[in-house]
């Protein structure tokens, strides 16, 4: 009889394997209580991505021009060999990779030095931050106007008629520089957020370490270079990929301002898909360039993101 109680209590049975149901069922409840409230997100933003991103890799398959009814076809990679072989998409290509590129770095300076300008105290330090705010706060579609009309006009800019203060004739700006045109609105709209991104960084920097700094001799330069700019490297990365992202979707500006001309001079990637969908008609060279474009996007982004990952959760580590 003892034998007996103690084998039932060494094989405790079906019971404990109840108990363990049990928690098991709690735990997958209590986790479906918490991920609830985000399906809703996650259906409305699987319909509105994923399924058109499907769609879309369908089309670029398909031989498909809307002004040629019934010539759509299936021809598997087809499109995507014709994008390659497409001089003109190289060229745009290059395009994008300039505006971004130049964009995001006068961006970035021009935001450090406004943050570094910004991080000390004087009079109507408030004002100067709100106004250097505005920009970024612009419609996209309404500052690409401004800078058409307002600036950049070869009859009524403002540029021009700085330039005739001084006797230099007037430029027609657009024509001769179209992308620096571009690229310079793209800065003037992108240096808040950078600069709002570079403050918060150097809001966050402890203050005991430069006094110390100081107290031992360090120069206000050597004191950026050593202690500053490391500190607010993680937060210009930062910057630089999320303006990278953004810009890479970059078509109003280019569209108000010069509608990609002259030639394709001043095209970047979505417009010059905008044309040969919108325009041209051609639906599945159109998707292919949209699929080898958010590839390609998607590839860059994921590895900028995951290196600057590494270093805020290397720097928390440290810390």
């Amino acid at each position: 009889m003892a034998t007996a109680f103690v084998d039932s209590v060494a094989a405790p049975g079906p019971r404990s394997a109840t108990l363990k149901s049990k928690r098991d069922t709690v735990s997958r409840a209590e986790g479906w209580r918490r991920r609830g409230p985000l399906l809703p997100a996650l259906v409305f933003m699987i319909i509105v991505t994923q399924i058109p991103f499907l769609f879309t890799l369908f089309y670029s398959t398909q031989s498909w021009n809307l002004v040629r009814p019934g010539s759509e076809r299936f021809v598997w990679l087809q499109n995507y060999v014709s994008v390659f072989k497409d001089s003109q998409f190289r060229s745009v290509a290059l395009n994008t990779v300039v505006m971004i590129v130049g964009t995001v770095i006068i961006s970035v300076a021009l935001g450090l030095i406004f943050a570094l300008l910004l991080d000390r105290k004087f009079i109507g330090r408030s004002v100067v931050r709100t106004l250097l705010i505005t920009p970024f706060l612009v419609t996209p579609v309404a500052a690409a106007l401004l800078w058409k009309t307002s600036l950049f006009d070869p009859s009524n800019g403002i540029i021009n008629w700085l330039l005739s203060l001084v006797g230099i004739g007037g430029v027609d700006w657009l024509s001769r520089f179209p992308l620096e045109c571009v690229m310079a609105e793209l800065v003037w709209q992108w240096t808040p957020f950078m600069m709002l991104l570079i403050l918060a960084g150097l809001q966050s920097m402890p203050s005991d370490i430069a006094e110390a700094a100081r107290v031992d001799g360090a120069t206000p330069l050597r004191l950026f270079r050593e202690l500053t700019l490391p500190h607010l490297r993680r937060f210009i990365e930062l910057g630089a990929v999320l303006g990278a992202i953004y810009l890479v979707n970059t078509f109003d500006t280019v569209y108000m301002m010069t509608q990609g001309g002259p030639g394709v001079s001043s095209a970047n990637l979505p417009y010059y898909i905008y044309q040969r969908a919108f325009l041209g008609f051609d639906i599945g060279q159109a998707a292919a360039m949209g699929v080898v474009t958010v590839i390609v996007t998607i590839i860059v982004s994921t590895l900028a993101l995951r290196l600057i990952f590494t270093s805020f959760s290397g720097t928390e580590e440290a810390a």
